[in-house]
This record gives C-alpha cells, sequence and structure tokens, in this order.
C-alpha cells in the first residue's frame, strides 16, 4: 500500500512572481524609468563595471542603483560615492530577488525623478536567473577569469539575458578563453542576446556597452 501522494502541479510556481513583474514592468513604463536587471556570479565585475557605466552616463540620465547582496554594504557605498541615488538591499540569506523584493527596492529608492536604475542582483549564476524581478531588461557579466564554458554549464542564466557583458578582457593573456566559443554558445541558447567584449579596469568596450544601454533607456522612456 503506497503511503505518500502524487501530486500533479498545474501551474508554474513562478505564477505570481511572474503576474508580479509584469505589473511592476507596466508602472515603470508609465512612469518613464527604465529598470535594468544585472547579474553575474561574485567577483566578475558588476560593481566596477557599473562605476564604469554611470560616469559615462550620469550627465544624461538620472540614475539610482539598488544594490542587493546577502549582508555587508560595501557596494552601495561604492556607487554612492560616484554621486548617484544609491541604497542596499539585504535579503536575509537568500540567493537572489524577485518581484515583490525588487518592488520593496523601487518604492524605497523612489523613481518619480529617475530615468535610469539598476539592481545589481545577488552574486548568483542559478537562483537570480530563475526570477522575473519586473526589469525592462536582464544583463549578466561573465569574467574571463571564469572561463568561456559558463553558457553549457549555466544556460538559464545567458537564456534570460538581453545582454552578455565579457569584462576583464585586459586578463586574456593569463587565461585561456576563446571568445568565438562564447559568442557560438550564448547564440545557440539565445541569439537575440547583445554580446559585448570590454574592461572595465582599462575602460575598452565600455563605451559601445553605454550606447546599448543608452538605446534601451530612450526607447523605454519615450
Amino acid at each position: 500500500m503506497n503511503s505518500y501522494k502524487v501530486i500533479e502541479i498545474k501551474k508554474s510556481v513562478f505564477e505570481n512572481n511572474d503576474r508580479e513583474a509584469d505589473r511592476i514592468r507596466k508602472k515603470l513604463k508609465e512612469e518613464k524609468t527604465f529598470l535594468l536587471n544585472l547579474m553575474s556570479s561574485p567577483g566578475a565585475g558588476k560593481t566596477t563595471t557599473l562605476k564604469a557605466v554611470i560616469s559615462r552616463l550620469k550627465d544624461e540620465y538620472k540614475i539610482g542603483v539598488m544594490e542587493a547582496d546577502i549582508d555587508s554594504d560595501v557596494d552601495a557605498k561604492a556607487i554612492a560615492d560616484t554621486g548617484v541615488k544609491s541604497i542596499q538591499l539585504h535579503t536575509g540569506g537568500m540567493c537572489h530577488l524577485d518581484a515583490g523584493m525588487t518592488e520593496q527596492g523601487l518604492n524605497e529608492l523612489g523613481t518619480d525623478e529617475l530615468d535610469f536604475v539598476v539592481l545589481e542582483n545577488v552574486g548568483n549564476l542559478v537562483c537570480p536567473a530563475e526570477f522575473d524581478t519586473g526589469a525592462s531588461k536582464n544583463a549578466m557579466i561573465l569574467s574571463v577569469p571564469e572561463g568561456d564554458d559558463k553558457p553549457l554549464k549555466y544556460p538559464l542564466m545567458f537564456t534570460v539575458c538581453d545582454a552578455v557583458i565579457v569584462n576583464k578582457i585586459d586578463t586574456k593573456s593569463v587565461f585561456d578563453f576563446d571568445d568565438e566559443a562564447v559568442i557560438k554558445r550564448v547564440k545557440k541558447l539565445n541569439k537575440n542576446a547583445e554580446i559585448f567584449f570590454i574592461s572595465a579596469k582599462t575602460g575598452e568596450g565600455v563605451d559601445e556597452l553605454c550606447e546599448w544601454l543608452k538605446k534601451q533607456t530612450d526607447e523605454w522612456i519615450k
């Protein structure tokens, strides 16, 4: 005699989150505020890349940043030093943000006078890819030291992102990294993904990334 029940799940466990994310997106569109969800593994260079972007765009857009982390406020302080509005979100041990948590952050940040908001998600290539935050666009950073095989190991992350930013290209002389292999692997998962090769440290390629961000922001807020 079986001592358990088999329960068929007919609806996605993410259905409520997806519905809330759609509502957030609609509200942001009405408010003419562009929200970028920026993801990566720890140490890929999210904050450094963000600082490089801010330095180039802060005279054109009113920018706000939400820094998400399990603990600490190191990144929020670093972003605040650039002169833009910045808040720190502590997830209480959770390895991602969902739509509800993102909305709490947006309410605290205040988007009434902001054109361009960045959610720097928790450093993780798994959980953040599973939850729609309500962002206008998703982007992720893959750093050269991590290797060119990450699209094979974490396919969902590369599938949900509108832009893949390959950072730390100034370290290619040290690491075995194949640009063409990354492009091929990403495009196989997501043919519409834009791919940028940059060095947030030296500034190489950052202007091209900023042009893409400007285009996305302008189309969203027009």
